[in-house]
């Protein structure tokens, strides 16, 4: 499936057995770039000290704490939305497309799904029956929503970076797509390139003007 980029194939036998999973998004506001959801499920016998919000931590630190997440879940999935899909549906509606096709690309059936914000994607299937909550600020305070924030940013900055090479005259690996004053300034002197946002009020105005 193309939108998962990576997950992790549990050595145990899909069940259901009381295990929760956690997912949460990067890259909801930037003008450009796909954005990315994460879905992990802890393994509560295998502890992963220094959880939090990735905002809260130093790229360094998440890229560390992202790989004790893969090689110490039971299951994680990453997937994303591109910019067409974005443009077409509105940023919330990608964004729980993202989560969606992340918790679909797990490999544990989770009884119950905590997301991170005040919405919850659409996860009933025949593959999956299982309760869903919204948790605000979950990131901050429910572990398995916090390795899954680490995860999408940590994959996000990674696609960002390799965009960069594409793409060099943005400097999207150091804003990562984000309005920053070096972004604008790009995006006014050259124009929105393939990857930019053209529903995003800065993208929309350079369109409209540059016909």
């Amino acid at each position: 499936m193309r939108v998962v980029i990576e997950n992790r194939q549990c050595i145990l036998p899909l069940r259901r057995d009381g295990l929760d999973a956690g997912v949460d998004e990067a890259g909801r506001g930037p003008l450009a770039g796909p954005v990315f959801a994460a879905a992990v499920v802890l393994d509560p016998k295998r502890r992963i000290r220094g959880l939090k919000d990735s905002k809260l931590l130093t790229p360094k630190r998440r890229e560390c704490l992202a790989d004790r997440i893969c090689s110490r879940a039971l299951a994680w999935a990453v997937a994303w939305a591109d910019e067409e899909e974005i443009d077409a549906l509105n940023i919330l509606q990608a964004t729980l497309l993202a989560m969606r096709r992340a918790v679909q690309g797990l490999a544990v059936r989770p009884n119950h799904i905590n997301v991170d914000g005040r919405h919850c994607p659409a996860i009933a299937s025949p593959w999956l029956v299982c309760t869903v909550d919204a948790v605000i600020g979950g990131d901050r305070t429910v572990p398995a929503i916090s390795a899954a924030s680490i995860l999408a940013k940590v994959h996000r900055d990674r696609r960002m970076r390799r965009l960069d090479v594409v793409y060099p005259e943005y400097g999207f690996a150091c804003h990562k797509g984000y309005a920053t004053r070096a972004h604008l300034d790009a995006l006014n002197l050259h124009g929105p390139c393939r990857i930019h946002r053209r529903s995003f009020a800065p993208v929309r105005q350079l369109v409209e003007e540059r016909p």
